[in-house]
């Protein structure tokens, strides 16, 4: 296949995943119809391909309103997290000491500081999970506040560079959670101790999700190629991963003749993006007592595309040069 002829393929199916099917969180219907269509040109390819499927949740949301004797904050949602209206005594705490101390049951807590340093591990992930994070969960559960409001900082390296990033993402914990930046956070702070009235509306919707496996030759001594298809709420995914399955795609087809002795699997993965990683669960479940069939895998993530003047990222850019950045792209 030509090199021009990749690029025209790879721009088609750039096309299909991040507009046709865009927003492909685990569970939602743009993840299912991406999972299909790439099955059903891996199968149209001639290869062999299952799509297990596995149970998960999809996720809703329609914000949220937090205010304090009328004054209002701004809030946003975290995900995943069930929704919640209350008007309730506010807690801060900021230090485990404090959150041990600290009677939270009936009352909206500001969570702040060093306990909002760093996104929170999903309580049920296998694959990391400290055991700080570990313990500020368990004292949340424990003491059972009505609410959680996290302000976190400003760190491009948590959580893909979001401001605020949510300090819990986790579909297994089942307080109500919000999230603020450190500056409305110092704001409400101020108001410990007063009544503060938080209305979130979300809701988890009962779904299904499926990895889509494609094989040619014996699988008891293969090459394992994968790449997660899944994104984050409201984003195209193009860079994370788009691009990796794109390859998978323009693979499977450059190899659609292959006949060697070693196996091929290619395998996308569905929920790398998710806070329990269920696709990658089942596969090892699926795989288990036989993990050294697999001879070597290269795993793709965040490929992107050289080529033409107007690919570039902000990726830990300061603020005020990315801002600079955006005003000049704005400009006619």
């Amino acid at each position: 296949m030509e090199s021009s002829n990749l690029s025209q393929k790879a721009a088609a199916y750039l096309q299909t995943l991040c507009l046709e099917a865009p927003h492909r969180r685990v569970g939602s219907q743009g993840n299912r119809l991406a999972t299909d269509r790439v099955a059903r040109t891996m199968r149209a390819l001639g290869w062999q391909v299952d799509c297990p499927e596995f149970a998960c949740i999809d996720w809703l949301q329609g914000g949220a309103r937090l205010t304090v004797q009328g004054d209002a904050f701004d809030v946003r949602v975290s995900p995943f997290s069930p929704g919640c209206r209350a008007e309730v005594p506010l807690v801060v705490v900021s230090t485990l000491d404090e959150l041990e101390g600290a009677e939270l049951s009936g009352r909206l807590v500001l969570v702040r500081g060093e306990l909002a340093r760093e996104q929170l591990s999903p309580k049920n992930f296998p694959f990391y999970n400290p055991d700080e994070h570990r313990r500020i969960v368990g004292l949340l559960e424990a003491k059972a506040p009505v609410a959680i409001v996290a302000p976190t900082s400003r760190n491009p390296e948590l959580a893909g560079g979001v401001y605020p990033f949510p300090l819990i993402e986790d579909g297994d914990f089942d307080i109500p959670s919000v999230d603020m930046t450190e500056e409305e956070g110092q704001r409400l702070a101020a108001r410990a101790g007063q009544e503060a009235v938080l209305v979130s509306e979300a809701a988890r919707i009962a779904a299904t999700g499926c990895n889509v496996l494609a094989r040619r030759g014996p699988q008891d001594r293969r090459l394992v190629v994968c790449a997660h298809i899944d994104t984050k709420e409201n984003t195209p995914g193009a860079l994370d991963n788009a691009g990796g399955v794109i390859v998978l795609l323009l693979l499977a087809e450059l190899l659609a003749g292959y006949d060697g002795e070693l196996g091929i699997e290619i395998f996308v993965v569905n929920g790398e993006d998710y806070y329990a990683a269920p696709g990658e669960i089942l596969y090892l479940q699926q795989n288990a007592g036989r993990m050294e069939q697999i001879r070597l895998a290269v795993n793709l993530d965040a490929v992107g595309h050289r080529q033409g003047a107007t690919a570039f990222s902000l990726y830990g850019c300061p603020d005020e040069e990315a801002v600079a950045v955006r005003r000049a792209l704005s400009r006619p």
